[in-house]
């Protein structure tokens, strides 16, 4: 008898509006899904430990990571427009703003801090802390720290805090390379077949059907979403889920590859990650 499959994503809406149909056995053919919720800078961690079948990590993190797991092709946050931003308590840009400053981050595996780096490579911080996500404006606001760098729903609200967008790195990476931000990748084990019978190959068709399913009938999953939202407004929800819900969740396609090999080659030239080859997967 195979066991449940477990699983780990994060509670933001992009996530629960996208696996709802998956967990909630609403697509044909799934096994048995348990589920955790956590932020990235956890995820990446259990990952790096095998902990879950499938789970939502870091793009920064694949090169700890695909040891023990395989890429899929879909599920994941890739996009325009959508990246991470550097927000300080004055007005003033570029990555000048931060050099000699203490800076929170939100892991330090994580695909923002992995961008912020490379953006600071010649002005860095005389201080870098991990602080969770939620805590990163309030302490900037609070002089607690200097800058703060933040992801996801911060786009929509730093300006209640009081701060200003000392850099928006996917407007730095888009204009650098022409290519989409890669942010959170969805892994399977690639032992996956012999604990759940089902393969990786299986597993992201499966969640490639979760994604259609979502925009399908987006009213199915409004209660799971809002549930978890961490009393999120309605209309930051659906700016959410707009901005990082996109083409690239259902399938990376070549573009979507090309900026993941164009992050973490980056990243490997300036001794910042370990090289990686990233492999293919088609969902069957």
């Amino acid at each position: 008898m195979t066991e449940p499959m477990r699983m780990a994503f994060s509670p933001c809406p992009n996530d629960t509006f996208v696996f709802h149909a998956l967990v909630h056995g609403l697509i044909p053919g799934a096994p048995e899904i348990t589920v955790d919720f956590a932020d990235v800078d956890v995820t990446n961690g259990a990952a790096e430990r095998g902990d879950y079948d499938l789970v939502k990590v870091s793009y920064a993190a694949l090169p700890w990571l695909l040891d023990k797991y395989t890429l899929l092709p879909c599920g994941g946050a890739l996009g325009r427009g959508c990246g991470p931003l550097v927000l300080t308590r004055d007005a003033a840009t570029g990555p000048e703003t931060v050099a000699g400053k203490t800076v929170a981050v939100p892991g330090d595996r994580t695909t923002a801090y992995l961008l912020f780096r490379l953006w600071a490579s010649e002005h860095p911080p005389a201080e870098v802390v991990v602080r969770p996500f939620a805590e990163i404006m309030p302490a900037v606001a609070a002089g607690e720290i200097d800058a703060g760098l933040v992801i996801h729903e911060a786009r929509f609200t730093y300006q209640r805090y009081g701060l200003h967008a000392a850099a928006d790195l996917g407007d730095w990476w888009e204009s650098t390379t022409g290519l989409p931000i890669p942010l959170g990748a969805i892994l399977a084990r690639k032992d996956l077949e012999a604990r759940t019978g089902i393969t990786p190959a299986t597993a992201a068709a499966l969640v490639r059907a979760s994604v259609e399913a979502a925009w399908k009938a987006p009213e199915q999953s409004r209660r799971y979403v809002l549930e978890h939202a961490q009393e999120m407004e309605d209309d930051v929800v659906d700016q959410h889920i707009g901005l990082y819900v996109n083409e690239f969740t259902r399938d990376l396609g070549t573009d979507g590859y090309a900026a993941v090999d164009a992050l973490l080659g980056r990243a490997a030239e300036a001794g910042l990650v370990p090289p990686v080859a990233i492999p293919r997967l088609a969902a069957v």
